[in-house]
């Protein structure tokens, strides 16, 4: 039944609540019955003229016939997906045939209504799409499907709300006092904006971040580690441009817009210095909220988009992007939820599941590919519209670019570790396997430190599944490395003794090998507040088999301690303790943050004896669980080292007191953001234990007698359940605590004017 059309139609038959219960009727059958089911609304809107198409539905239409209604409509049949019918319903009523990245979804509309002297009950959840083109397409364009299309004209959005709300018997009754108004206040507000209001608001973002220039000293590279250098910093280049792909489909067209138009007025450059700090439309510090609308996007010409005739080039649309960031970024199909994907992966053999919620792979739809190869054939190979796709495959002319870029830097190269590196890494680009490149990535003994490749998964707020491209170069720190081997040698120790039940403990912790770096260059999923260290890999089959190392970024540390956490704590922390606020327990933290990443439960054994991991059980939640962990059993690691006389008591004041500056610190990078959600939770939790104090010049404290306490509840709250892979209480305890408390709402007041930073990196051997 899939993509195939039947003379009798059937939909999916929903929860009133818009959820599908796994029953298909005949459309008939479902408008009788009053079945709730979905459709779809596009709306070609003309930016030029600022108005709307409207279509005359077909006199023979059992719904409304005669009246002037959307521009194209549809039910979403039974198994097809929401973004493919609005393709294909506006190419076989209209004629135009538009790629997705014309498609704004800007709201779901539940229309509930009888008509028909009873017989027509219309229970629809509608996808209402927004396409935009920049004039408006000329009516002799049009190929009208007559059985379902009389006539098209345009009209104002304004006159048309107007006769809305007139309710005028020759228009659908659409109620724009309720949820339909939201088109038209999405237009009037997108084309009625204050030009000098919204440049302050983009200012006042920017002011948000201090550039901050990092300069590393290369005399300790050798010769020929400079001239490869120059080669590895391009291929982190190419790093970019992955990203901006795997972050939205039409976010690479949206970049280089920005940056072509960035001169044309003040406005302009703003919006390109914001988004380059972001590297999407979406403000990082800001709980992703859109700093951004389609109405500032590129505009993308289509020749043959519709009829063709001559005096006409064609037609000009914007390419969209939606208001609230997706979840599932562009992993997979725009118009995909987790129920479609989980009946998906549980078709699959056991293998391809492993596959499929892998990290190096993207989700296509094979009727996606059909509209966007213009295939005649609407049939499948497969009962299932989904499908997956090798990042080898996907990003394959690029990545290819940037394999060539390492293999020149590795045959350059006279330091054998980091030849490997490079060579394997390139080979791992175009084969898609990356085992063998992450374990030369952790036994790297290099004075030229480089991190590339695939790794995190915060942009897969869907799953957590799915891993982004990064970079990140610098010159190791001889000195910094060595005093820090304590932590590496005593992971096992500290894994022995972690707070949770015996049963749950690992027999075998591999030691993370720590690098301290002066950084040179970023690039990839480095965006908004920059990070003090990485913790890599992800890979469980490596995590297993030889642990994890822990990359330290010395000079981010430096200015991140002096431009942000002193005057942090200056704002927010108690006079009496400020002064225990330091550089070195704030350094010291982050590097046993990033140790304990590589402790406690990895793999785990669920209750009914079947074997996991965390990440897998935990989903969405297991980014910011995993932050939080690290963070609170760091904390209660750092104690437990100075109960053996590892390391100073006189650390330990500081270290509670830098903490907690610290935890306002990440809090506002916005409780969308995993370190964020984590520090929140971590806070909430001390809080309410009393651990931190709350005073009346709105400053808060340590309470020494408390903190260890209740560090070590909270360690083992968040121990077990990642121990159990319990989803359900994952969800709860950060539904409970990762909330903007009224002290979090107070400290975030005073801080408005602190600036994070991003960076401006230089490297002596590499200006280009």
């Amino acid at each position: 039944m899939l993509n195939q059309r039947q003379l009798e139609e059937y939909l999916d038959v929903l929860t009133n609540s818009g959820h599908k219960t796994g029953i298909f009727k005949p459309r008939g059958e479902v408008h009788r019955e009053g079945d709730y089911h979905r459709a779809v609304h596009v709306w070609i809107f003309a930016e030029s003229t600022q108005q709307l198409l409207l279509q005359r539905r077909a006199r023979c239409k059992d719904s409304w016939p005669d009246l002037w209604d959307i521009s194209s409509a549809g039910h979403i049949s039974a198994g097809d997906s929401s973004l493919v019918t609005a393709r294909r319903e506006l190419e076989e009523e209209l004629g135009v045939t538009l790629p997705k990245d014309a498609f704004e979804l800007i709201f779901i509309f539940l229309q509930e209504c009888v008509i028909n002297d009873g017989k027509y009950i219309n229970n629809e959840y509608n996808d209402v799409y927004l396409v935009t083109t920049l004039d408006p397409i000329p009516l002799e364009a049009f190929t009208l499907q007559e059985t379902e299309v009389s006539a098209v004209k345009y009209i104002s959005y304004k006159e048309y709300r107007s006769l809305l709300a007139k309710q005028d018997s020759d228009y659908v009754p659409y109620d724009v006092n309720g949820q339909y108004g939201q088109l038209f206040d999405i237009i009037e507000k997108r084309y009625k904006e204050n030009t000098v209001a919204r440049s302050l608001t983009l200012q006042k973002q920017l002011s948000r971040y201090a550039p901050i220039s990092l300069n590393a000293e290369l005399t300790g590279l050798t010769d020929s580690d400079k001239e490869a250098l120059v080669f590895v910093v391009k291929a982190a280049k190419v790093m970019d441009e992955i990203f901006y792909l795997q972050s939205w489909y039409s976010n690479p067209a949206l970049r280089d817009w920005l940056k072509e138009h960035a001169d044309a007025s003040e406005l302009n450059k703003l919006k390109w210095l914001y988004y380059l700090i972001n590297k999407s439309p979406w403000s990082c510090l800001d709980e992703d909220e859109a700093f951004l609308t389609t109405a500032d996007s590129a505009i993308r010409l289509l020749s043959k988009a519709t009829r063709t005739f001559k005096e006409w080039k064609g037609l000009e649309y914007r390419a969209a992007f939606p208001k609230l960031k997706p979840a599932g970024a562009n992993f997979y199909p725009p118009d995909m939820d987790k129920m479609e994907f989980e009946i998906w992966k549980e078709s699959l053999e056991k293998d391809q599941q492993n596959e499929a919620t892998g990290f190096f792979n993207v989700i296509k739809r094979h009727s996606e590919f059909i509209l966007d190869s213009d295939l005649s054939d609407n049939k499948v190979g497969s009962a299932h519209d989904l499908y997956i796709v090798p990042y080898s495959q996907e990003y394959k002319s690029i990545l290819a670019k940037a394999a060539d870029l390492l293999h020149k830097a590795g045959d350059i190269s006279n330091t054998p570790s980091l030849k490997r590196l490079l060579h394997s890494k390139a080979e791992a680009f175009l084969s898609n396997d990356y085992y063998d490149s992450d374990i030369a990535w952790m036994e790297l003994d290099s004075k030229l430190d480089v991190t590339i490749g695939p790794y995190e998964t915060y942009e897969d707020k869907f799953f957590g599944y799915k891993a982004t491209f990064e970079a990140y170069i610098g010159v190791k720190d001889d000195e910094a490395t060595a005093q820090l081997k304590l932590f590496g040698d005593n992971l096992q120790l500290l894994e022995e003794n972690l707070p949770m039940d015996s049963a749950y403990k690992s027999k075998d912790v591999n030691a993370a090998p720590i690098r301290v770096i002066q950084l040179l260059y970023n690039a990839g999923d480095v965006k908004g507040p920059q990070t003090l260290a990485f913790n890599l890999p992800n890979d469980e089959r490596i995590v297993k088999d030889r642990g994890t190392s822990m990359v330290m970024l010395k000079n981010v540390s430096e200015a991140k301690f002096k431009h942000i956490l002193l005057p942090i704590a200056d704002a927010c922390v108690a006079k009496e303790q400020k002064e225990l606020v330091d550089f070195e327990s704030f350094f010291t933290h982050t590097i046993c943050h990033e140790c304990c990443h590589g402790i406690g439960p990895h793999t785990i054994t669920l209750p009914n004896g079947q074997k996991s991991t965390v990440r897998l059980e935990l989903q969405e939640f297991h980014s910011a669980m995993e932050e939080a962990k690290a963070d609170i059993v760091g904390l209660w690691a750092l104690r437990f080292l100075v109960s053996q006389d590892l390391l100073s008591e006189g650390l330990l004041k500081s270290m509670y007191v830098s903490f907690l500056a610290g935890c306002f610190r990440s809090v506002r990078f916005g409780l969308e953001e995993a370190h964020g959600k984590g520090q929140a939770l971590q806070f909430n939790w001390l809080y309410e234990k009393g651990a931190f104090v709350l005073h009346s010049e709105d400053t808060v404290s340590v309470d020494f007698s408390k903190i260890e306490g209740a560090v070590e509840s909270m360690s083992r709250e968040i121990l077990t359940i990642q121990a159990k892979g319990d989803k359900e209480a994952a969800g709860l305890l950060l539904q409970k605590y990762s909330v903007m408390t009224e002290p979090l709402k107070v400290a975030l007041k005073k801080l408005e004017n602190i600036q994070d930073f991003t960076t401006k990196r230089t490297v002596g051997v590499a200006k280009e």
